[in-house]
């Protein structure tokens, strides 16, 4: 019997128009459940929904929009699995509708900073909460984006956000960190990032990888965005050893399989 795997799954359920990868997919009910029912079926350990893109240069959606897209989503979902879910929100009024639907994660990539009602929910509640390294908002986060040394920018930027949540009441074990890989970043900037993750780790709190079908792939590869999984998955295999705690990914088969045989090699004798 094969152990359970060490880094968990996260399998991504955009029920938007514009996502980069797979935008519109699974924009209508019957759609998402039926991908949320491949994801689970593929083994994904952890659902996370969004409903607003955070591709490049996105346009915001209104909060009631946003609210049409994933809610029923979640509530169906909860009907028929037990899986975890994960809001992918930066609205607080989102987050608390998706929490009271099912939703057991909030996953705010502004790291609450982008509504300051967010606090208020996160503090109302006892679920985890994955923030991500951003600079700069979907709508320019690309545009020539500078550090001075990206792993230590973004060790400094979660070791102030850590504090800040702690000082008001959020307790770190619930925390789970996103360096943001594509988010505000060159293909050296995240070719970094990844080389380093074990510096990451040394914040003491969980941290999610989310790599999927990224650009910086198809910049190294020459590849379309939908033939990016086989690249992922040698990510997500990367991982193990690294210390990640989640991956979230499209193809969640291709990376359970990736990671299975990197756990395996490892625990060889």
């Amino acid at each position: 019997m094969t152990p359970p795997a060490s880094v968990r799954i996260m399998g991504i359920l955009n029920v938007t128009p514009d996502s980069f990868s797979d935008g519109g997919s699974f924009h209508s009910l019957s759609l998402a459940v039926d991908q949320a029912a491949r994801l689970i079926d593929d083994g994904a350990d952890i659902l996370d929904i969004g409903g607003e893109s955070s591709r490049p240069f996105a346009e915001p959606v209104s909060e009631d929009e946003e609210l049409e897209r994933v809610i029923p989503v979640i509530e169906a979902i909860r009907r028929r699995w037990p899986t975890p879910i994960s809001i992918d929100t930066t609205k607080a009024a989102v987050a608390r509708t998706a929490l009271a639907a099912g939703a057991d994660i909030i996953n705010d990539i502004s790291a609450l900073r982008k509504d300051p009602r967010m606090l208020e929910v996160v503090q109302e509640s006892t679920v985890p909460l994955i923030i991500m390294h951003m600079q700069g908002t979907p709508a320019d986060m690309q545009i020539k984006p500078e550090y001075q040394d990206v792993v230590a920018d973004v060790i400094a930027f979660f070791q102030e956000r850590i504090a800040w949540l702690r000082e008001n009441g959020v307790a770190q074990d619930r925390l789970i960190i996103d360096p943001g890989i594509g988010f505000g970043k060159t293909m050296q900037h995240n070719l970094s990032i990844l080389k380093h993750l074990k510096e990451l780790t040394s914040l003491k709190v969980p941290v999610l990888l989310g790599h999927s079908r990224k650009r910086f792939l198809g910049e190294l590869s020459g590849l379309a965005v939908q033939d990016r999984d086989n690249l992922t998955a040698v990510i997500s295999a990367l991982s193990v050893r690294e210390g990640i705690a989640i991956v979230r990914v499209h193809n969640v088969a291709a990376s359970r399989l990736a990671i299975q045989v990197t756990e395996a090699i490892a625990q060889a004798v």
